[in-house]
């Protein structure tokens, strides 16, 4: 073989390689992360917490693609450790109602890092169990950053003086006592962390394990989960329960809007029954 078809061999060599890179990579490879870091694989039973957090310029749903890609396959205590200790340390907060099934999420949190933020909105219109049940899993699960925040009151004055916004216009009431107080909680933080999942049923059966919402990654590392591993973690960590599942409530949130879900319905069919809403907005 002559000197000159050998180069030409070894051309195509390069080209071919080159080639292979770029659709693996489908694009651009990402701002900070080397050839050798991109195609490293992270499908070990526990996390690189020595690995360097994805580059998070660039466009946001880009950005929730490449999470998905390179943690979407872990577990959730995984996940949930790659999020608080790798990507987003100290950027990232945990949103809560403190409602049946909160516990769970609360509680793998706790396992990793109990000084996460986490975020409650006192509407002023929850059942009395849910503020007790929060004071419970705080201090059994050892929480050391729960913020709760409620309406200003003279905002709360001027939109709603006779307090008839949660049955006149649930939209508005859930726009002013959970919104806008969640849109303020999360200034400065890059991601947040909640416990939706897809057998609730509605939008969420279509739930992706990260999001980009209003400028941030939003992560559902619960998606996937079964009422039965719920019930089966609750067993495991001996959680406590809410208060109101005892009397057979499977979804809970404010007074006015939470009702007993029918035999045979969807776990959150008890709020705002008998109306077209299924979310309050933040979600």
């Amino acid at each position: 073989m002559t000197e000159w078809k050998l180069l030409m061999i070894l051309r195509m060599i390069r080209n071919i390689n080159s080639t292979f890179f770029y659709l693996y990579e489908k694009d651009v490879p990402m701002p900070g992360i080397s050839p050798s870091q991109a195609t490293r694989s992270y499908r070990s039973p526990g996390i690189d917490e020595t690995a360097e957090p994805i580059g998070q310029a660039g466009p946001g749903e880009e950005l929730a693609r490449r999470l998905q890609d390179r943690h979407g396959h872990l577990d959730a205590r995984q996940l949930l450790a790659a999020m608080i200790r790798v990507e987003f340390p100290g950027r990232v907060a945990v949103s809560s109602s403190f409602g049946i099934e909160a516990a769970v999420l609360l509680a793998l949190v706790a396992e990793i890092e109990p000084a996460t933020p986490v975020i409650f909105l006192d509407t002023g219109l929850l059942f009395e169990e849910t503020l007790a049940y929060r004071d419970v899993l705080q201090s059994h699960l050892g929480l050391k950053d729960v913020r709760t925040l409620s309406p200003d009151p003279s905002a709360l004055e001027a939109s709603d003086p006779e307090r008839i916004l949660s049955l006149a216009a649930t939209d508005n009431c859930c726009s002013l006592l959970k919104m806008q107080l969640l849109d303020k909680a999360l200034r400065g933080f890059d991601a947040w962390i909640n416990g939706r999942k897809r057998f609730h049923g509605g939008e969420r059966s279509r739930l992706a394990v990260f999001e980009f919402v209003d400028g941030r990654i939003k992560i559902n590392p619960l998606a996937a989960w079964s009422p039965a591993r719920i019930e089966a973690t609750f067993r495991e960590l001996k959680l406590p329960r809410h208060p109101l599942a005892e009397k057979g409530y499977t979804s809970v949130g404010c007074v006015p809007c939470t009702s007993l879900a029918g035999p045979g319905e969807d776990v959150r069919a008890g709020r705002w029954a008998g109306r077209e809403k299924t979310e309050c907005g933040i979600h």
